[in-house]
């Protein structure tokens, strides 16, 4: 065959290869089907509003400013979020390395070097020596007919993909985070202050037992009882102090900061974040489209789907454009048409046999994209769990708040009451005793049950997959 013809079957093929419109081997991929219930749990319904929640800013419900500037300075500084946008980059780089198959390889070299031949390889029995140059330029094109380019390309884009919904996946994580440790914060210093507050009061009662009994009209059992009841409250401050101390640390490190860094910030008291009065909640159908980890196992199926298509296309003839363009002279013209030589032409390579190595790897992608399937419908299942069980604590933590409110006055009421008659000499030191350790208890209850009111929202925002926007193309 000429030179022509070779060119022009090849130039057909390449063009042939490079058809978006020709069938990849393997399956296509189609988005999985979810079966989600119309409604959340009827029985806390009464709690939350239907509607479309605004859920990329739902710290802002708190109505917080330290809160929302502690989640400001994490969405810049937070050492996991750059690292996930590191792993964003590595995996469009990596889809560039799949997306080159599809263009072929040049490469070009150039030599030059001395020589001299012995006497014996002349045929005038003489020795000669000269200088050579040579310069070429080769290419290499596989053509992808049978798709397994284009299934790798596939994979590589839901891989990226994938890495993106990764990201959202730790803003939603992350924002939780700090919301959980700010609260935690205010929790327990509103828990040091009832503790110091009561610490307080006991002192006097010490004092005034202590008083009664130097008058001989209380038994020095009334005092030692009123040190132990004062020492008991006293030991309780400390581990609270050691608490808040890790908390500061733990809010100080997700903003991207050094321990102890927020400490001057957050040492002074300030209330625990109230709840909203209205909560709204969309329909569980729209956690396939807000929580990213659903979207990140879905896109991760995709991802090993694909690769069942680009091994098995290693089960048919691979067909590659190869050519070399080159010049080689000893002296002279380095680029004259008689120094010049090239070879171009289609060739074809066809694992015959490979001992089932080919088809075993097929199954195994078959058998990961069923394990990217279980996986996906697994996530799918948590998601739920998760949003039920934090709409039931939600609700039933704030029913729970109304009695320790009620409770908390009434034990406040009465460490007032039972002191007067104590001092009136109506009533022994045992009530007295029994009243302030349940004035202390309940109040740290109540302040308990505010941080975890609130703490139970924030793990309701998360698990709706609050914390990003949602894409524009996406959000129909």
């Amino acid at each position: 065959m000429k030179i022509h013809g070779v060119f022009y079957v090849a130039a057909g093929l390449a063009v042939l290869s490079g058809c978006s419109s020709l069938p990849s081997v393997g399956p296509n991929y189609e988005e999985p089907a979810a079966e989600l219930p119309d409604a959340w749990h009827q029985a806390v319904q009464e709690d939350f509003e239907s509607g479309n929640p605004d859920l990329e800013t739902w710290w802002t419900t708190f109505n917080d400013p330290t809160l929302n500037a502690l989640i400001a300075r994490a969405s810049t500084n937070n050492l996991d979020l750059k690292t996930a946008a590191a792993r964003i980059e590595q995996a469009a780089a990596l889809r560039g390395v799949s997306a080159s198959q599809w263009w072929p390889e040049l490469t070009a070299g150039a030599g030059a070097s001395a020589f001299q031949t012995t006497e014996a390889k002349t045929a005038s029995g003489q020795s000669r020596d000269g200088e050579l140059y040579d310069a070429s330029l080769s290419m290499a094109w596989e053509l992808d007919l049978w798709g397994r380019v284009r299934r790798s390309v596939e994979s590589a884009d839901a891989t990226l993909q994938a890495r993106v919904e990764n990201y959202r996946d730790i803003l939603v994580v992350l924002y939780a985070d700090i919301a959980f440790n700010y609260i935690n914060v205010r929790t327990l210093q509103e828990r040091i202050y009832f503790a110091e507050n009561n610490l307080k009061a006991q002192r006097e009662t010490l004092q005034l037992t202590q008083n009664r009994f130097d008058s001989g009209l209380v038994p020095a059992l009334d005092v030692s009882q009123s040190r132990l009841n004062f020492s008991r409250t006293e030991s309780v401050i400390p581990p609270l102090r050691q608490e808040l101390v890790v908390a500061i640390n733990r809010l100080s490190v997700l903003v991207g900061e050094m321990p102890y860094a927020l400490e001057q910030v957050l040492q002074e008291r300030k209330p625990i974040p109230v709840i909203p009065e209205d909560v709204v909640v969309g329909v569980p159908a729209e956690l396939l489209r807000q929580r990213p980890d659903i979207r990140r196992a879905e896109r991760e199926l995709a991802a090993q789907h694909a690769l069942i298509g680009a091994t098995k296309a290693e089960l048919y003839p691979t067909l590659y454009l190869p050519g070399t363009l080159a010049v080689e002279t000893t002296g002279g013209d380095l680029f004259s048409g008689a120094n010049t030589f090239y070879s171009f032409g289609p060739q074809i390579r066809w694992n015959i046999f490979s001992g089932r190595r080919i088809r075993s790897q097929v199954d195994a992608e078959e058998a990961g994209t069923q394990a990217a399937l279980y996986t996906y419908e697994q996530t799918l299942l948590l998601a739920l769990e998760e949003v039920e069980g934090s709409m039931s604590a939600y609700a039933y933590e704030k029913d729970r708040i109304e009695s320790l409110e009620v409770a908390s006055s009434a034990a406040e009421k009465s460490v007032e009451l039972v002191t007067e008659l104590y001092t009136s000499g109506l009533t022994d030191f045992q009530n007295v005793l029994n009243t302030e350790r349940d004035l202390l208890e309940q109040q740290d209850a109540l302040a308990l049950s505010k941080g975890l009111v609130s703490a139970n929202l924030v793990r309701l925002y998360k698990s709706l997959g609050g914390g990003w926007a949602i894409p524009e193309e996406n959000a129909q």
